[in-house]
């Protein structure tokens, strides 16, 4: 395996780590539920604005599960494309800006929006990222 290989593959098991964590935490567990009972019984009682066939409640949970399949998606497509398909991945431009800006763009609501966990794991992720393409171009 290459150092290209091991470095996108690290980048693509801290995605999938990220990914599944969050995904459980979203339906298992009180770590992605307010800390005020109340606001979460108003979450469930509200609807947003766009419509009232759902609440609050019901979107914070449906963005939360399909954020966390995102990153999900990257980790496996990208993690597959590293160890089984190197020379597609490393050949495309596309690819490797595609995920380059995924990340990124990860990393920047991490740092906006999250925590230090979320915004240091995918910062590494983003770094080992890097590192792989450029050890592949280089």
């Amino acid at each position: 395996m290459m150092i290209s290989q091991a470095f996108v593959g690290v980048a693509a098991a801290i995605a999938l780590i990220l990914g599944t964590a969050h995904l459980i935490f979203t339906f298992f567990g009180p770590k992605l539920r307010p800390r005020d009972p109340e606001l979460e019984a108003r979450m469930k009682a509200v609807s947003p604005v766009i419509t009232s066939q759902t609440t609050m409640w019901k979107t914070w949970i449906g963005f939360n599960a399909t954020h966390s399949l995102g990153i999900l998606l990257f980790g496996l497509v990208y993690g597959y494309l590293a160890l089984q398909e190197p020379a597609l991945l490393f050949h495309s431009v596309f690819l490797g800006a595609l995920g380059g800006v995924l990340l990124v763009s990860y990393v920047l609501l991490a740092k906006a929006y999250f925590f230090s966990t979320p915004f240091r794991g995918i910062s590494v992720a983003l770094a080992c990222y890097v590192m792989g393409f450029a050890a592949a171009w280089a």
